[in-house]
């Protein structure tokens, strides 16, 4: 067994992870990189890069759809699942090594499992590390189900990887994933049901907003059930599963090829032996301050989906990795902002979203300007035949500025950074209206938003 001494310990080679070492590095730290599967973590391997590739395809096959609205005979379109499967693995198998070979120049990177030994002490196979600063930035895992037979489920792992489109598949947990997934699956021709336990799906987002997204998944043929009690699952004779479970107090079943859990991912902790590091939590959540750092052992920070209380995207993993390894370089003198963060659901057409729901603002008592505005009437929508163009906006009656937005199609995924800027940059609503855009575009619609 070898002892290892670093400035900085870093577990988890992903987003928040590189984050932390691009600026310890760069000040001279030392650094041990570890990483237990990939280097790139989950966002680039198994998460949103190669996700994209599967919704480019769902984008094209909507479009064809769409063709008959500007005058285009053709005629059924086929998605060949298997080859999409190798487009998308031929796109991103660089990724990992590459990322290794970041991390190499960076410092000295390592495979394997990492536990603390001691509250600056690490270790990972035969190797014992020691560190003046050690960052859990471990990333998430898909949370476990507690219903028998849950044992059965695929993760978004084996739906990006599986070559062979699935005739029927159920999602449990009406999350981004399962329905990002199923705008994709049933396009390519799949039977699709979503099972949510709670009453309406994405419950974190705008309820407005969220219903324009369930309207249009269920026009995709997508059966959706909210106020679901999963009982169990249950693999019959032929390989085929069936979900039993509760709704509207009645005892009913689902039967599909494949079963995925779309219940959300949990903070990646569990196997880190907290308790020797002397890292105060509860299990799942570690107690850090508003520096990020553990509130039980200044030497340990933590960054990225590991934390629980920021939303899990890829962009503030990387945030967070940089804000540690800045509080690490100069001290514990920076805290997180996440406002005007805009997020994105990559549904076909897809929704996003930024700053206060309208729930959320009435909560905190914030006077907001409410403004709604269904825009597939509107020349640009009609141009494009979109299926779906709405977005509700919040403007603060007393500053003018804006607070919320929230959007489904309309190029939204990209106008949502318009306002993202104003509210970085504290620009106000009536700064947007007067602002001269580029028309006809979906970006001259902004300022009738505000």
């Amino acid at each position: 067994m070898s002892t290892k001494r670093v400035d900085v310990a870093i577990i988890g080679g992903g987003n928040a992870g590189f984050g932390v070492s691009a600026v310890t590095h760069e000040a001279g730290k030392s650094l041990a990189i570890i990483e237990e599967r990939d280097f790139g973590g989950t966002c680039p391997n198994r998460g949103c890069t190669p996700k994209k590739v599967l919704v480019a395809a769902a984008h094209a096959l909507h479009e064809i759809e769409l063709a008959p609205v500007h005058g285009i005979e053709v005629g059924p379109a086929k998605l060949d699942w298997g080859k999409l499967i190798d487009r998308e693995k031929s796109m991103i198998d660089f990724i990992p090594g590459a990322m290794e070979g970041v991390a190499k120049k960076r410092g000295e990177a390592l495979y394997g499992a990492a536990r603390f030994a001691g509250p600056n002490t690490l270790q990972v196979g035969d190797d014992i590390i020691e560190a003046s600063d050690i960052v859990i930035a471990t990333g998430s895992k898909p949370r476990a189900l507690p219903f028998p037979g849950a044992e059965y489920l695929i993760t978004s792992d084996e739906v990006l990887s599986e070559r062979e489109l699935p005739a029927a598949v159920t999602f449990i947990g009406g999350g981004v994933i399962a329905l990002e997934f199923s705008h994709v699956y049933a396009r390519a021709g799949a039977k699709v049901t979503i099972l949510e336990a709670l009453p309406r799906l994405l419950p974190r987002m705008d309820a407005d907003a969220v219903a324009e997204v369930h309207r249009v998944t269920e026009g995709l043929g997508v059966t959706i059930k909210t106020d679901v009690s999963v009982e169990a699952v249950e693999r019959r004779g032929d390989g085929r599963l069936t979900v039993h479970f509760s709704h509207g107090g009645q005892a009913q079943s689902v039967t599909a090829d494949r079963v995925v859990n779309g219940a959300g991912r949990v903070a990646n902790v569990d196997t880190l032996d907290l308790a020797a590091g002397n890292v105060e939590h509860d299990g799942v959540r570690v107690a850090v301050d508003d520096h990020l750092r553990s509130t039980s052992n200044p030497a340990v920070w933590v960054a990225g989906d590991a934390l629980v209380h920021s939303a899990q995207l890829s962009p503030i993993a990387t945030y967070e990795g940089r804000l540690v390894g800045q509080n690490i370089v100069e001290g514990p003198q920076h805290k997180p902002d996440y406002r005007g963060i805009p997020q994105a659901v990559y549904t076909v057409p897809a929704l996003a979203s930024l700053g206060l729901t309208e729930e959320e603002a009435t909560a905190q008592g914030v006077d907001v300007h409410v403004r709604v505005n269904d825009m597939t009437g509107w020349f640009s929508a009609k141009t494009y035949g979109e299926v779906a163009a709405w977005a509700k906006v919040l403007v603060d009656k007393g500053s003018d500025q804006i607070v919320g937005a929230h959007m489904i199609g309309h190029h939204a995924e990209d106008l949502i950074h318009m306002f993202a800027l104003a509210m970085k940059f504290d620009i106000t609503a009536t700064q947007i209206k007067e602002t001269i855009f580029g028309f006809p575009s979906f970006s001259s619609d902004v300022k009738n938003l505000v």
